[in-house]
């Protein structure tokens, strides 16, 4: 019995230090619209998000299509890369990819990041086994969780992704069979 997990990082949002809080902009507000139309044939069971603002809003016209709501789960949460504002962030997300162990003070290695997107995600696979489910969130833990079940998915993957962005994942129990993307 297949089971498939659309991962939707999150559309365009308007920087602010309010990582939790920070709301899509208007280009991404159209973008989710977008999002919806596509999901819409795939036949969507359940909608799951992070409880950042700007991942439930990018899937909430899914959720309200099917009459369903959105079941918040803390750690699809976006990684935290430091607890203070950096002045490059490409260096700061740069030498996180680089080593996987390496954080910066007060944020999450990519093991530590990995391990708590792919117990979410496990967890997921088991509890809506044969089930359609949209799961909104963000790059880097997408990426992160995306990595574990297949290394081709790396820092140079993460680089070219859109906002939003969905990719179908497909598994066969806890196994990926297939991954497809589905945005444009």
């Amino acid at each position: 019995m297949l089971t498939n997990l659309y991962f939707v990082r999150h559309a365009h949002s308007t920087y602010t230090p309010d990582e939790s809080g920070r709301s899509l902009s208007e280009q991404g507000l159209h973008h989710a619209k977008m999002v919806s139309k596509l999901l819409i044939p795939e036949k969507i069971d359940y909608v799951i998000s992070s409880p950042y603002k700007r991942a439930i809003q990018t899937v909430e016209g899914i959720a309200a299509y099917i009459n369903k709501e959105i079941e918040i789960i803390d750690d699809l949460r976006e990684r935290t890369l430091t607890t203070e504002p950096v002045a490059d962030f490409h260096h700061a997300i740069s030498k996180v990819w680089e080593d996987d162990r390496f954080s910066w003070d007060g944020g999450e290695s990519n093991v530590v990041a990995q391990q708590r997107g792919v117990t979410v995600t496990i967890q997921m696979l088991e509890k809506y086994k044969g089930h359609n489910i949209v799961v909104g969130t963000h790059g880097n833990i997408m990426v992160l969780i995306m990595n574990y079940f297949d290394r081709k998915y790396t820092f140079n993957f993460w680089k070219q992704l859109d906002m939003p962005d969905i990719y179908k994942l497909t598994f066969n129990r806890k196994d990926l069979v297939e991954v497809t993307r589905v945005w444009r």
